[in-house]
């Protein structure tokens, strides 16, 4: 079962994928801890990374390629998994798809949370004005002003991905407006038919 969850921050895409992890014992590939472990373990695209980082550069799609279609390799990642933080963009997307063809694999499901944006940003002042009436400091990027740039940046760059996955007829989606038990059981109807292919 392999599976990309996409929707903007603040979403809810970390505390499903949790519970998506828990149900069907597939891992969460976030690029940012997979790149850390590339580098760490000094594969061949990790040293590569390792000098593109140091230099002060953004790794190329290539590169990110390189590290998923290592990862996916590792016997956890067998049965499935869930890409958390990519593709971020339609590039991505198509080289993902490649890399996953060379392998004679396809993506399961690409389901978006829906969530209203003016919502989410009411959720964050929330947030952060609860925080400060703790006394506590508020998380630089838990910040409405960060926060903003942020949604911002999902508009312009991920966004399109729901219209590239929808015209392939892959895209499923899920109202992440609701309470967040709803939306599991939502996620779950939409998993579940892949979980049996896993199963066979």
């Amino acid at each position: 079962m392999r599976i990309i969850l996409l929707g903007p921050p603040g979403a809810g895409k970390g505390t499903q994928s949790e519970r998506i992890v828990q149900r069907f014992g597939i891992p969460q590939l976030s690029t940012g801890d997979m790149l850390r472990a590339a580098v760490a373990a000094g594969t061949p695209v990790g040293l590569e990374a390792k000098a593109v980082m140091e230099s002060g550069g953004l790794v190329s799609d290539r590169i990110v390629v390189g590290i998923v279609a290592d990862r996916i390799e590792e016997p956890d990642a067998r049965r499935g998994f869930i890409l958390d933080g990519f593709p971020r963009t339609v590039a991505q997307a198509e080289a993902l798809g490649e890399m996953l063809a060379s392998k004679g694999l396809k993506l399961s499901a690409v389901i978006e949370l829906k969530v209203d944006e003016a919502a989410l940003i009411g959720r964050i002042e929330n947030r952060a004005a609860e925080t400060l009436a703790r006394g506590q400091a508020v998380r630089k990027d838990d910040t409405p002003e960060v926060f903003k740039q942020r949604l911002e940046a999902y508009r312009t760059q991920t966004a399109p991905l729901s219209a590239y996955y929808a015209q392939k007829g892959m895209l499923q989606t899920v109202d992440g407006m609701q309470p967040i038990d709803k939306v599991t059981a939502d996620l779950m109807a939409v998993l579940e038919p892949h979980a049996e292919a896993v199963a066979s």
